[in-house]
């Protein structure tokens, strides 16, 4: 024990720190043959410079003296083939990360050691050097500071000139590895956030500032790819092509968040080049096209993938210049009538428009536009066309929105306005989320606010809008019948929509009423009761159907889930729900028929019937009710009114039953062969089940329990050859093992899974029938006494009665 003990402090002395420099000192080349010699010198002298750091600072001053670094690099430069860079690299990143003292990575930044191991030639082709590398250059990055960074640049004249520890982890910005891009990502944060003026400038300016724009080209490549996903997806759709969609969609807002990151580091060099990169190369591109405002090259995405795309960078990476450029290029077709009118004299004043012009300006996208036509006066009689020449004479006219008074006019009718007013409820949702995502941003210019206009949505509305009065009025206020009449019409199509579009249909409405003051006009309210009831309709059928029996219980507990997506707020909606709708079943298919199917349609059943009676509760009431099922569960029919001494009702697998009621028959087993048995449906209150007993064999009028099912969706059918058997269908589906956790997309699922069957043989062809019209009945009890419990909310009057009732 005490030779090991004193082996340990020997080890960490300075004598044996010093006689491990000089063994490495001896190595005058490094090859196969002493690389482990190589290495286990490397290793000791890290662990005892990183002990010394804490412990013995003559070791460090020992570490200084012997310029311990320089051997490093000429290890480096010494080897011959021997991979001795993986472990060199590995054991530096351990020692550097584990410096604590300011004055040991002051040292160890300074007189160029870390630059020239920087910059050594690697072979990264061989082998997994890269992730060593990379992890040595995020270490010495998460030691800088703005007294340390000076020591990693070369300056000329006040402006750097050379930064290795940048421009070679810049190398692996696209490396494959997820973790080595992290790496990197992590690195250039470091960097931003040291706030040094001069590295802003040589990262912001060519060719380091090449970085940004490569970025956005590789999210703009993403974005195609994602968008072909779901063009795929929409033709057949399948589960692998949803986890596409997903992992695709994830990279993308990955990259966001990145930009967001460089973004709140709130230098304006730095947020300039970054907002202009996405701007110019990826937004405007994006945009223009599916906007109808300029012909697409060789960049197109269908038009619901740019709107969730740049939904989704609005929500994610934000900042006053991207906001307030997507709404002036969305804006500019209403904006520039309103510059029209004012140079023709019109009654509107002209300050709102000059500030439009100006904001371009501002924002540096007043290249991408022409106001007027060429020659035009602006209204103070100045000639414009020298200065927007001289501002745009660097883009070619096809890359020039020009509006004169007649291509606006156009314009208004197509642009974000031709998707509001679309057919296609994908591009309406996309549409009008985009815009809400502007109106709710603190960031949005006042002047383009006020031309979206969901501040100012007190007064009664029109439907006709001319394309003339479009510059004149916001936006969304003058549109907002046709808006409301679109949403509604989805609510109450025939045959309906999927749940999930309802659902997102009723969150948009629900924004609307909360801007617009909650006011619906008598078409509206007609279009909403239509819908209202038609969800009761569609809830009244699944009465019908196999899963009767658990509606009361989803009912309950979908009641919290709806109004949560109701209330869900703007900035945390994940606009992926754009895609979604994009790809899901649009309609209720009616040919499915396995339990699980019907499991989901009763499900989707009960959704849309709730967030109906939740919207009518807001529309009414202008708040949302609390949960009114709670108490659905209980009733006057209970287990207690059970006249046998045995509770049916509550028998379970095993447990003990009376046979009075039951009829015997025969059942084969594929594990248990044919046994005799006894067959009792029992029906009390909400609950009902078949119970197969086999007769106890001490006790006559005993049964034990050896099956139990559900009296819903049990189907009796007799079979048409043999008369005297019974076929019973068995949901073998259970909701509550099998409930799905996904993140977003509801996916439409295959039909595997399979009901199970009991066919039962009888003595007699009258038994069979008897036994067949006694499990109707039981069952029919107990749909009576369910059915009893909800009629009261199917009724068209029931809100109405319960707001009476409340309000006496």
């Amino acid at each position: 024990m005490w030779r090991s003990v004193w082996r340990s402090i020997d080890r960490f002395s300075l004598q044996h720190f010093k006689y491990v420099i000089n063994e490495l000192r001896q190595i005058k080349a490094v090859d196969w043959h002493n690389r482990e010699v190589v290495i286990d010198l490397l290793q000791s002298i890290v662990e005892i410079v990183t002990y010394g750091d804490r412990q013995d600072p003559m070791i460090f001053e020992c570490f200084m003296e012997y310029q311990v670094l320089a051997e490093f690099v000429r290890v480096l430069k010494i080897s011959r083939n021997s991979r001795i860079e993986a472990p060199l690299l590995q054991y530096l990143s351990i020692m550097i990360q584990n410096m604590g003292s300011e004055h040991a990575i002051y040292y160890c930044l300074s007189n160029d050691y870390i630059n020239n191991i920087i910059e050594h030639t690697y072979e990264f082709e061989a082998g997994d050097l890269a992730p060593y590398y990379m992890s040595f250059l995020r270490a010495v990055s998460n030691k800088i500071n703005r007294d340390t960074l000076c020591l990693l640049v070369k300056v000329d004249s006040d402006a750097v000139t050379s930064f290795p520890l940048y421009t070679e982890a810049l190398k692996f910005a696209q490396h494959g590895e997820k973790m080595i891009q992290t790496a990197v990502r992590a690195l250039t944060l470091n960097i931003f956030n040291v706030s040094d003026d001069m590295v802003y400038q040589f990262v912001t300016t060519p060719p380091a500032s090449k970085y940004f724009s490569d970025l956005v080209h590789s999210l703009r490549k993403k974005c195609i790819h994602l968008d072909g996903l779901v063009k795929a997806a929409q033709e057949t759709y399948t589960d692998q092509k949803k986890r596409d969609i997903l992992l695709e969609s994830d990279k993308i807002v990955d990259d966001m968040y990145y930009f967001k990151d460089i973004l709140s580091i709130s230098e304006s060099h730095l947020s300039k080049a970054v907002t202009k990169d996405l701007l110019n190369i990826l937004v405007f591109p994006l945009l223009l096209p599916s906007l109808q405002l300029r012909q697409s090259n060789e960049f197109h995405v269908s038009a619901a993938t740019s709107l969730y795309i740049v939904s989704q960078l609005l929500q994610v990476v934000g900042g006053k210049n991207m906001i307030n450029s997507v709404a002036a290029l969305l804006l500019f077709p209403y904006m520039a009538l309103r510059i029209r009118d004012a140079i023709e004299g019109d009654t509107i004043d002209g300050t709102d428009a000059c500030s439009f012009y100006n904001l371009l300006h501002e924002l540096e996208i007043a290249k991408f536009f022409s106001l007027k036509s060429k020659g035009e006066e602006d209204m103070n009689g100045n000639h414009l066309s020298a200065h927007e020449e001289a501002i745009t004479s660097s883009n070619s006219d096809s890359d020039r929105i020009t509006m004169d008074g007649d291509t606006c006019v156009e314009r208004c009718r197509k642009g974000i306005l031709a998707y509001i007013n679309s057919e296609n409820h994908i591009l309406l949702f996309a549409s009008v989320f985009l815009l809400l995502i502007l109106a709710e941003n603190k960031d949005l210019d006042s002047l383009m606010s006020s031309a979206i206009g969901l501040s100012e949505m007190q007064d009664t509305m029109r439907y006709d809008i001319s394309a003339s009065e479009v510059g004149k009025n916001n936006i969304l206020r003058r549109l907002m019948p046709q808006v409301l009449n679109a949403l509604l019409k989805v609510l109450a199509s025939q045959p309906p929509f999927c749940a999930l579009i309802q659902w997102h249909a009723g969150w948009i409405l629900r924004k609307l009423l909360l801007f617009q003051g909650n006011i619906l006009n008598d078409h509206h309210l007609q279009l909403f009761d239509t819908s209202y009831l038609r969800s009761c309709e569609r809830l009244q059928k699944e009465l019908d159907g196999c899963w009767f029996d658990q509606i009361l219980e989803t009912l309950k507990d979908e009641w919290a889930n709806c109004k949560s997506a109701l209330q869900e707020a703007l900035q945390s909606k994940d606009p992926l729900f754009l895609l979604e709708l994009a790809v899901c079943q649009q309609t209720i298919d009616g040919s499915r028929t396995s339990s699980i199917f019907s499991w989901e349609t009763m499900v989707d059943a009960v959704k849309v019937f709730t967030f109906h009676v939740q919207l009518k509760t807001f529309i009414v009431k202008g708040n949302l009710p609390e949960n009114p099922f709670l108490d659905l569960m209980s009733g006057p029919a209970t287990d207690s009114e059970i006249s046998q001494s045995l509770d049916l009702s509550s028998a379970s697998f095993g447990s003990e039953v009376f046979l009075g009621s039951g009829f015997p028959c025969r059942i084969a087993f594929s594990n248990a062969g044919v046994r005799d048995i006894y067959l009792i449906p029992v029906a009390r209150g909400i609950s009902g089940k078949l119970i197969l007993a086999e007769k106890h064999p001490f006790r006559s009028q005993r049964g034990v329990v050896i099956a139990i099912a559900p009296l819903a969706g049990l189907s009796p059918k007799i079979d048409e050859d043999h008369p005297m058997w019974l076929h019973l269908r068995i949901r073998e589906f259970d909701p509550r093992s099998n409930a799905s956790k996904t993140r977003g997309f509801n996916a439409k699922k295959s039909d595997t899974g399979v009901d199970g069957r009991w066919t039962l043989g009888f003595t007699s062809n009258k038994a069979c029938e008897a036994t067949r019209m006694l499990i109707l009945e039981e069952t029919r009890k107990q749909r009576s006494h369910i059915e009893s419990i909800l009629s009261p909310f199917l009724q068209n009057d029931y809100l109405e009665n319960l707001f009476d009732n409340q309000a006496g």
